[in-house]
């Protein structure tokens, strides 16, 4: 169990059952009476999110989870197909549960899998991938104003990223898999 006091944002923790993440914290000391620690609060299942106050004498749950390596192996309809890097159990994780994740998967990279009470909940994907752009406009030269001018692409899965001018069709760029956005230029196509 955790006291008021431990909650911060990115803290894990168990309300009615459910994992909630803590994704924003403010600590408030009125004048009189009691502290109020103020916490938003986002369903690790559903992704709902909701607003709960807690006084300093609350106690909160601390949620049954566990990390575990899993490689992604192949979609199955609107699953996602992960198998556990020691025990090769394949585990099944829905399309609506990863959400734009699915654009970033590559067979047999390695993730993390997180699980509540023995359930495959998310999955974290490695921080970069590499994807060839399939699909954009030729930069015209000295078509800028500045250095930061970006076009939009397509990688080989229909997922559209801004890119500097100068990517063109084949090149390979790397992609931050957290944000969804352009990182670098891996190589020239």
């Amino acid at each position: 169990m955790y006291s008021a006091a431990d909650l911060k944002k990115g803290l894990k923790i168990e309300i009615d059952g459910d994992p909630y993440v803590i994704t924003d914290f403010d600590f408030c000391k009125p004048g009189k009476g009691t502290a109020l620690y103020r916490c938003k609060l986002k369903n690790m299942v559903t992704g709902s999110t909701m607003d709960r106050t807690f006084r300093p004498v609350d106690k909160v749950g601390r949620p049954d989870l566990e990390e575990r390596e899993m490689y992604y192996s192949y979609a199955d309809g609107d699953s996602y197909i992960f198998s556990d890097a020691e025990t090769y159990e394949e585990i099944p994780i829905s399309a609506e549960m990863l959400g734009e994740k699915t654009y970033f998967l590559i067979e047999n990279s390695l993730c993390n899998g997180l699980f509540f009470n023995g359930k495959l909940i998310d999955i974290t994907l490695p921080t970069f991938i590499e994807k060839t752009i399939t699909e954009t406009e030729p930069g015209v030269r000295g078509d800028t104003a500045s250095s930061n001018v970006m076009k939009p692409a397509k990688i080989d899965n229909g997922y559209e990223i801004m890119v500097p001018l100068f990517i063109n069709i084949g090149d390979v760029v790397k992609i931050d898999t957290r944000t969804g956005a352009y990182a670098e230029r891996v190589s020239k196509g």
